[in-house]
């Protein structure tokens, strides 16, 4: 039986595969059916490690990026980008013709489309998983042969077939969902009696959120430990700001910047902190998987609508609350943090809010649909 995945280039469509495939593997065994091949298709690779850990075979393909902004530039990289995706459509044809996989399983973004386009000439079953509030170009696409579409927000499912969508929520890696706590101030070198705040500006750093942080340090390492995912682009120069801001801070110490935290890492980080800053993309599903209380900042809404819609739909839920770009500034950041990590009433009503937002069995349930078309497929062939 023959899998393949596909996704755009970022760990919010990357780690969802991950989770999907473990549980696949885990029904596999469950079942004691026949053993799974799988594959992933993308332009690049992502985590080589990871693709190797879990069994899965890379295959290499091309595909261009329509850019929204009609600037000069943007149109000439449009018109190359169109080549790219053509190539790449050609080259996914014939490999995915050569593995004729049972599923093709897209988790969106425009990496995904050769692989999916290639799927649909070929009439291959194809499962899709939208992430955000307002699906993305190639899924709203996809959504119109896909057999099943998974949604991670209700609010998504308005744009599918009814009799094909499921509100399933975000797979989540079991591994990254499992706070802990035991060893975590050792290991992080945090004081034990220290209240703790993660920032998370995703693989890429967040600059606003790394700027606002940067000019409340002063007072903020009075009161937290700060855990600090800069960005591996940003941690240098972050390093030295904190260095000349904290230069005659007696709780220097207490900040911590780090470039990217590993699952272990950021483990630990959730198991200890009170309060989590992060921007909304996949890493509000993290959050709600740990239960802790967040102040999310999305996205400029002219850059990412998605961040926008995501970051409000979980304040609804209950699981969050929101600082919009334009009005984040040290003061009201600071603010923010005080209050989520003191008031106790409202620190409960999150936790609980963030339980029901979080769908622990999200990629159960989409491993469960996957083999199901995947067993129906083989037999058909």
């Amino acid at each position: 039986m023959r899998i393949l995945f596909t996704g755009g280039g970022t760990g919010g469509h990357f780690y969802p595969i991950i989770s999907v495939v473990e549980e696949l593997n885990a029904l596999v065994k469950e079942k004691r059916l026949v053993d799974l091949e799988l594959f992933y298709m993308s332009p690049t690779p992502y985590n080589s490690g990871v693709l190797y850990e879990h069994g899965i075979i890379y295959k290499k393909n091309s595909a261009g990026k329509i850019r929204r902004s009609n600037g000069g530039l943007n149109i000439v990289k449009n018109f190359f980008d169109l080549f790219k995706t053509l190539w790449g459509t050609v080259i996914s044809v014939v490999q995915v013709y050569s593995l004729y996989p049972d599923v093709v399983f897209g988790k969106g973004g425009y990496a995904s489309f050769p692989a999916l386009l290639a799927a649909k000439i070929l009439r291959i079953p194809v499962v899709i998983h939208e992430s955000d509030t307002i699906p993305g170009k190639v899924n709203l696409w996809a959504g119109k042969f896909a057999q099943r579409v998974a949604v991670s927000y209700k609010e998504a499912a308005q744009y599918f077939p009814t009799e094909n969508v499921a509100y399933t929520g975000q797979p989540v890696r079991k591994d990254i969902s499992q706070p802990i706590v035991s060893g975590a101030h050792e290991f992080l070198k945090i004081e034990s009696d220290i209240p703790v705040v993660l920032v998370l500006g995703g693989s890429q750093g967040a600059q606003k959120i790394n700027e606002a942080v940067l000019a409340g340090l002063k007072r903020l390492v009075e009161k937290y430990a700060v855990i600090h995912q800069t960005g591996g682009n940003n941690i240098v120069e972050v390093k030295a700001t904190a260095d000349a801001i904290l230069f005659d801070s007696p709780n220097k110490d207490r900040y911590k910047p780090y470039d990217y935290l590993n699952p272990l890492a950021l483990r630990m980080a959730a198991g200890i902190a009170r309060v989590v800053v992060s921007r909304a993309g996949s890493t509000i599903f993290e959050i709600a998987s740990w239960g802790i209380p967040a102040i999310i900042v999305p996205i400029n809404e002219q850059v990412s609508h998605d961040q926008h819609t995501n970051a409000f739909a979980y304040a609804r839920a209950g699981g969050c609350e929101v600082i919009e770009e334009k009005n984040l500034t040290p003061n009201i950041l600071a603010s923010e943090i005080d209050r989520l990590s003191t008031e106790e009433s409202v620190r409960e009503k999150m936790r609980q809010s963030a339980k029901v937002f979080y769908k622990r069995d999200s990629a159960r349930l989409i491993a469960e649909e996957i083999l199901k078309i995947a067993l129906s497929h083989e037999i058909e062939k």
